[in-house]
């Protein structure tokens, strides 16, 4: 049976477990699944087939997962999107984000970061703030669609500061960052991919959108430290298993996963694109899940985003 083989510490069955991405492949969701897929896989002594299935900004590869048969053979890379946004986005979604899963183990999390060009004028957080209540609707901030990270950042910024910016939305993160390196838009909320330009000296880091300082870039202080709290986005990841995933099963992957985050070759990878290590129970992870559930609400309804 595949709950005793997993329970026991033995191997499933022959066929492997599917790891469902509900994003295409090179995404953070794919990049995450992928990283932890193998290592897992080997302290499980079971493959582990990372199965991509994009479509309608993760829902179809989430419902997909929440049908499944709730036996260990298939699991969900769940995130913010899906499981946090998406219900405030999408009139319909096939699934319901809390209810329809198991939560099993949050694996990491991944903050924004206040980024401008190098030749912008602002060299802090506060500066670009002051001249943005001066100057209303002056500044625009760029991002990788309606309802993406990078927009709901901005709108935590406009609300938490009282400033007026205008929203360009792009079809996708990369066109952003480009339109922004090239000195097009003022400023973006951007993730950790934007600290290449950083390092290269094309783009100025002037916050992070988490409540603690991110150890891989220790000199950027967060917007509490600057006074200008409620600035908290990081885009979160962490597996789930179909409502009704047994207890041995849960504990088991719970288990494993948390040893795998604690490998220095993790800690290694985590720490080179600024995502910070979580782990913890699955009764954290469920927590977790519905304040960040309850807390897009307010954010998502401010900005007026609907799926395109």
């Amino acid at each position: 049976m595949a709950l005793a083989g997993l329970a026991q510490a033995q191997t499933y069955p022959s066929k492997p477990i599917r790891m469902i991405v509900p994003f295409a492949p090179g995404g953070g969701v794919d990049t995450t699944a992928r990283m932890i897929s193998q290592p897992l896989a080997e302290r499980l002594g079971q493959p582990i087939a990372v199965e991509n299935r994009a479509g309608a900004g993760g829902n179809v590869g989430t419902e997909l997962a929440a049908r499944e048969k709730p036996d260990g053979y298939a699991l969900l890379m769940g995130s913010l999107s899906p499981h946090s946004v998406n219900p405030y986005l999408y009139s319909r979604l096939g699934f319901d984000p809390i209810k329809s899963f198991t939560p099993i183990v949050l694996l990491w999390t991944v903050p924004n970061i206040l980024v401008v060009p190098a030749a912008s004028r602002f060299n802090s957080a506060q500066e670009l703030v002051a001249y943005a209540k001066a100057n209303p609707g002056k500044l625009n901030f760029g991002s990788g669609g309606v309802g993406s990270s990078q927009h709901l950042s901005g709108v935590m910024l406009s609300t938490a500061a009282k400033i007026d910016m205008v929203h360009v939305a792009f079809k996708g993160a990369g066109p952003a960052g480009t339109a922004l390196v090239a000195g097009h838009l003022d400023l973006m909320l951007d993730t950790p991919p934007a600290l290449v330009h950083v390092a290269a000296g094309r783009l100025k880091a002037l916050a992070v959108t988490s409540k603690s300082r991110n150890p891989a870039i220790p000199n950027v202080p967060t917007f509490d430290e600057l006074g200008i709290p409620g600035v908290y986005m990081e885009v979160w990841y962490g597996i789930v298993g179909p409502a009704g995933t047994p207890r041995e099963i849960v504990n088991r992957v719970n288990k494993e996963a948390n040893a795998v985050l604690q490998t220095p070759e993790i800690k290694k990878r985590i720490l080179e694109f600024a995502a910070q290590i979580r782990g913890g129970t699955p009764e954290e992870f469920e927590q977790f899940m519905i304040s960040e559930l309850k807390r897009f609400a307010d954010v998502v309804k401010t900005s007026g985003a609907k799926a395109e």
